[in-house]
C-alpha cells in the first residue's frame, strides 16, 4: 500500500463495462522526506485511481497498485491497476505526527 493526497476527479463517459459507475480519483504520491522526516514531499508522478471508500478531494488516501488492487470489493473482473482502500486519519514517523486529518 501507499500514501496519497487525491488532487481531482477524472470523468470518462465511454468505458469497460466493468467500470460503469466507478469514480475515479487523481493522486499524487506522498513520500516521506529522506532529509526531514517530519514532512511529506509529493511524488513527481499522478496516479489514477478507483475509489472504494468514499474519498474526496484534499484527503490523505491508502491505495495499492496491481493485482492487488483487484482484490477490492468487486473489482475482480475490471481493468485497475490502482484502488483507494483507506481515508487516512492519521500518520505517526519515528513516534512524531506527521499528518492529521483534523490539522488539514
Amino acid at each position: 500500500m501507499f500514501l496519497a493526497k487525491v488532487e481531482g476527479s477524472v470523468v470518462a463517459t465511454k468505458k469497460d463495462a466493468a467500470m460503469s459507475g466507478r469514480k475515479l480519483l487523481l493522486l499524487r504520491p506522498q513520500l516521506v522526506d529522506d532529509k526531514d522526516p517530519t514532512k511529506f514531499k509529493p511524488g513527481s508522478n499522478t496516479i489514477v485511481a478507483v475509489d472504494s471508500v468514499g474519498a474526496g478531494e484534499g484527503e490523505m488516501v491508502l491505495f495499492c497498485q496491481g493485482s492487488s488492487a483487484r482484490l477490492a470489493g468487486g473489482l475482480k473482473e475490471a481493468p485497475v491497476d490502482a484502488v483507494i482502500v483507506g481515508i487516512v486519519d492519521v500518520v505517526d514517523v519515528f513516534g512524531k505526527q506527521i499528518y492529521s486529518a483534523r490539522g488539514q
